[in-house]
Parts: structure tokens; sequence; C-alpha cells
């Protein structure tokens, strides 16, 4: 029995030895730390798409890293002077929010649908490697063109989220969220790209199909919810 006791004292002696090394030169934070950061930085580039894809203008360059984010936003990049309502509020509204905000927004899913091929994407043609829009309105009775907002989920951020156990297809989100109150968060972007499209920017054309050129683009949450209270 003594001799059992020894050679217990001698197995826990070792494992705060170890534990004490351990701790001395960092490893487990640089283990969790380096861990976190490999898991995420094969996003940079996406089967074998730059976060640049294959633009050629700096302008259309700059646009996509930005939609080609991957990191989830921290509390501290949130702005919560933000909604549904004051992103569809009529008037130019191109210097209205920096860029580098986050946003989270509550709306009404009128419509999920695949995007088109993107530069942003290298031109992929497959499903999964093209963005999923999703269209919100502030009320399902009022559902025009010039009445909505489009959020949207890329193929980097449905990889990350199918890798945690989660369907970010595009047939399942509109399964899933189709005639819903949701509540979406994420980074928001003005699309320029969408500038002419959209009633704020340039109003009164006849072939605009949005109100506005801000996005959530990419979406890192989305979720659905009860009609919010007005």
């Amino acid at each position: 029995m003594k001799r059992l006791g020894s050679i217990l004292l001698l197995i826990l002696l070792v494992v705060v030895v170890v534990l004490y090394f351990c701790v001395k030169n960092n490893y487990f934070s640089n283990y969790f730390s380096n861990s976190q950061t490999d898991s995420l930085s094969a996003y940079a580039t996406f089967d074998s798409c730059p976060p640049q894809g294959d633009a050629v203008s700096e302008r259309a360059i700059e646009l996509n890293r930005f939609k080609n984010r991957y990191a989830f936003p921290k509390p501290s990049d949130f702005s919560d002077d933000i909604s549904l309502a004051k992103i569809l509020e009529p008037g130019n509204d191109k210097d209205r929010w920096p860029i580098g905000k986050a946003a989270r927004i509550r709306g009404y899913v009128y419509e999920v649908k695949s995007g088109g091929i993107e530069t942003c994407n290298c031109r992929e043609r497959e499903e999964l490697d093209k963005d999923s829009h999703i269209e919100l309105v502030a009320d399902p009775m009022q559902t025009g063109k010039l009445q909505r907002m489009i959020v949207e989920i890329t193929p980097r951020m449905r990889d990350i989220m199918e890798h945690r156990g989660v369907d970010w297809s595009t047939e399942m989100l509109r399964d899933r969220l189709l005639g819903r109150w949701v509540e979406v968060e994420g980074w928001l972007l003005f699309d320029n790209e969408h500038e002419l499209n959209a009633e704020n920017t340039n109003p009164g054309h006849p072939r605009n199909w949005r109100a506005t050129a801000w996005e959530i683009h990419p979406v890192t949450s989305i979720k659905v919810i009860d009609r919010p209270v007005p």
C-alpha cells in the first residue's frame, strides 16, 4: 500500500512538472490559438479562389475582398443603431455607414435563391460555389422590389457552417426560411456593383430591383424568430 502511494505521488509529480513546462512555454495558448487560426486561414483561398476572386479592376478587387471575409464579427464590431427600417429609409445612402461595421437586423424573408456567376467566386457555376441571396422586407404586406434588402450567404461561410453541422445550402435555406421572420448577423457592405439597380442611389429607374445597395455580406448568423412586436 505504501509502495502504491509512492508510485501515485511520483506520477503526480511528473504531471505537475509537465504542466509547468507547458504553461511556461505557452504551449496550450499557442495550440488553441494556432488551431483556430489554421482552421480559418484555409478560407483565405477557398476552392482555389483567392479573396479578390478573379476580378481585374482595383474597385472590384477591393469589393471582393470585403465580400469574401470569413472572420466572425466580435461584439465590438456591431453597430446598435442599424436596423432594417433604417437601411430601407429613402435617400442617397452610399455613405450612410462604414463598411467595416457589423449589423444585426430582423426582417421577413420574401425570397431565397441562388446568386449569379460572379467574379468574387471566380465565376464558378456550381450551386455550392455561388452566393445564396436572401431578400428581406420589413413588412410581409409590402414586398415590392423597391422595398427589399439583400443579405448573402457566401461559399466560404457555407463551408464553415457545414463543418459545424449546419446546412446553409440554398435549397435548405429556402425550405427553412422562406416566409419566416429571421434575425441576421454579419458584415455590412455597400455593393457598388448594384448602385445603379437600387432605388436609393438611382431613384426612379425602371429597372431597379432593390431598395438599397447595402447588404449584410457575408451573413455569419441567421435564425428564425417570432414576428417582432412593433
